[in-house]
């Protein structure tokens, strides 16, 4: 069981699951640091929690190593009690394989994975010396599945999924306090969508504004529930967050049919993004 207390660092803070992991953790009585790139977000976010709580705000672009190293450092001498990392920022890119360029699958790697591998190893030596710790690294349930359009983001997720599993199974076998789960939200109410970046091949306007209507149709998990869940995940340690019923449900169907998996679920996606599905 790991306690909330202390102080907790979040990336990708100004918004979406960030942002209500931030506000829950400070009721719960954590101090926080902030980090995210706009700077605006953090600030407004520090003042909505208000002075209750020490928190202190980062820029930090989390593809770059600098900046996690530079915010690890700061967010402990600010927080010495700080025992719960979360690396969560994460963007999404728009478009099959053929239509994404190299440079945008790196851009999207460099954040979605590089970002979470960086967070672990800029903290993990500190966590290490105490007595518990927890570190929360952000997947997604296209880290359990990859729909058709996705592969640059299934893949960073695939590869949060892989490399958690290893290190958490690393500090288990060499006796670590720290714990490690690794989250795999379904459909969550968050501006993700809005906010991605389209392939580079993708010429269809009108495509852009029905895929992200259908995410939106089908996200039905507020961030405030996600963050509720993943709370919940820390305190009893467990190494798997699912976020959803949708989650839970395509993570059941990919077991009983690991390769052949998308046609059926494929219809449950059209009928959810209707707003039909039972």
């Amino acid at each position: 069981m790991t306690a909330i207390r202390g102080a907790a660092a979040i990336t990708g803070a100004a918004s979406g699951i960030g942002r209500a992991l931030a506000i829950e953790l400070g009721n719960r009585g954590c101090d926080l640091a902030l980090a995210d790139r706009d700077e605006a977000g953090l600030k407004t976010l520090a003042a909505e929690i208000g002075a209750a709580r020490k928190v202190s705000v980062h820029r930090v672009d989390v593809s770059e190593p600098g900046d996690i190293a530079e915010f690890a450092r700061d967010a402990i001498a600010a927080h010495p009690a700080l025992g719960i990392v979360i690396n969560n920022a994460g963007v999404a890119l728009m478009g099959s394989f053929e239509e994404i360029d190299q440079a945008q699958m790196e851009w999207l790697f460099d954040i979605n994975f590089w970002g979470v591998v960086h967070g672990t190893r800029a903290f993990l030596p500190y966590l290490n010396t105490l007595a518990e710790a927890h570190i929360v690294n952000v997947s997604s349930i296209f880290g359990i599945i990859a729909p058709p359009g996705q592969s640059a983001y299934a893949a960073a997720k695939f590869a949060v999924r892989g490399f958690s599993e290893s290190v958490r199974h690393e500090l288990a076998v060499a006796g670590s306090p720290v714990r490690l789960s690794v989250v795999h939200p379904g459909g969550v109410a968050t501006a993700i969508a809005r906010n991605s970046r389209t392939g580079v091949g993708v010429t269809d306007n009108a495509r852009r504004a029905q895929s992200i209507e259908r995410f939106e149709n089908a996200a039905k998990t507020s961030p405030n529930d996600a963050a509720l869940r993943i709370i919940k995940g820390i305190e009893k340690n467990q190494p798997r967050i699912l976020i959803g019923n949708d989650a839970r449900f395509m993570d059941i169907l990919q077991r009983f049919r690991p390769g052949t998996y998308w046609a059926p679920l494929q219809r449950k996606l059209e009928k959810m993004s209707k707003g039909t599905a039972k």
